[in-house]
């Protein structure tokens, strides 16, 4: 039986993999604390643990992992920047979940777009009070406007569709651009001037961490609107918060944060919230900010399940190869041979 603990546990999530796991192969310890140095040992007598995206997976914890005989972490997500992958290389294989529902994400993106645009949060709070005024309620178009997508990966390439469906004017920026594609590749810069909305749909590295800056929105034209789906550091807090202070940003629309970990997925509706910057941006009328939801679809929820659970069985009953590892190494050529095709060590 293989052994799994499985950390920042929520209903939704024990729905989704009880439902996939038969309980024949995997046994599961469900908790609801998240992972970090304080919390590692719950993984003592496991074969692996599954985490999510706030779960912290630096070098102590690795360590602490490894000596506790844990052999796999299984990550029900795309993204793995909290996860220290150069110091879990030969001890611990990392496995994720690569394309989970992109269509939720995008979907997610468009969503806040038109919410913020056409004033539909406020009118929605309005009219529970039976106020069915207008003042205060015009938007404007999306058709003909400029939207710069920043990442054409799959969920990037899915907003572009969905904003060609509207009329709008697609431009985008990647590093590595897709070959032969009719996406209309500009420079970051040139994106970043000729835009009337920024849409953010790129990994967190060290690159581009902070893209979104006091430097780069003094780039951009007046009255922009930031929309932020995919890590919450891509965008510096501080800098965004001066920019719409200064009328320079015109709306942002956010569905992660820089410093999300400690708030988000909980409950303070009754609680003072400590995080004053983020408090400051939520106080603001062009300001939308929702708890890191976008992949929340049952599609999706399913999709992770189904994938998470055959990561794990693949990797305990299958010597030769993990579809799904992550390495350091992975990417380059001059250092790694094994291309996927084998575990990594």
């Amino acid at each position: 039986m293989i052994k799994v603990a499985f950390f920042d546990t929520h209903v939704y999530d024990k729905n989704a993999f009880e439902k996939y796991n038969d309980n024949t192969e995997i046994s599961i310890d469900f908790y609801e604390t998240k992972l970090n140095k304080n919390t590692v040992d719950l993984a003592r007598n496991h074969d692996a643990v599954c985490v999510f995206v706030n779960d912290t997976l630096d070098k102590e914890v690795i360590d602490k992992l490894y000596e506790n005989g844990v052999k796999m972490i299984a990550l029900r997500c795309a993204g793995y920047n909290n996860v220290d992958l150069k110091r879990a290389f030969g001890k611990l294989h990392v496995l994720h979940v690569p394309a989970y529902s992109p269509y939720a994400v995008a979907e997610h993106a468009m969503a806040l777009l038109l919410t913020s645009t056409r004033r539909i949060h406020k009118a929605y709070i309005r009219t529970k009070d039976f106020n069915f005024s207008l003042d205060g309620l015009t938007g404007f178009n999306l058709h003909s406007k400029t939207v710069g997508v920043v990442g054409t990966g799959k969920i990037g390439r899915i907003f572009i569709d969905i904003c060609n469906g509207f009329g709008m004017n697609v431009i985008a920026y990647d590093k590595y651009p897709i070959p032969n594609s009719d996406i209309n590749y500009v420079s970051l810069d040139e994106l970043f001037k000729e835009s009337d909305i920024i849409s953010l749909h790129c990994p967190l590295t060290d690159e581009t961490k902070h893209m979104i800056n006091e430097e780069s929105i003094n780039k951009m034209k007046k009255g922009v609107v930031i929309i932020n789906t995919s890590r919450g550091a891509l965008v510096d807090a501080l800098a965004l918060l001066n920019g719409i202070k200064d009328r320079k940003v015109g709306a942002a629309c956010l569905d992660v944060y820089e410093e999300e970990g400690d708030v988000f997925f909980k409950d303070y509706s009754g609680h003072i919230i400590d995080d004053d910057l983020l408090a400051r941006l939520i106080s603001m009328p062009n300001v939308i900010v929702t708890s890191h939801q976008a992949f929340l679809t049952n599609e999706a929820l399913d999709n992770i399940a189904s994938t998470t659970i055959s990561n794990i069985k693949s990797f305990f009953n299958d010597n030769k190869s993990s579809v799904n590892e992550l390495c350091y190494r992975c990417g380059k050529t001059d250092t790694c041979m094994k291309k996927r095709q084998e575990k990594c060590f």
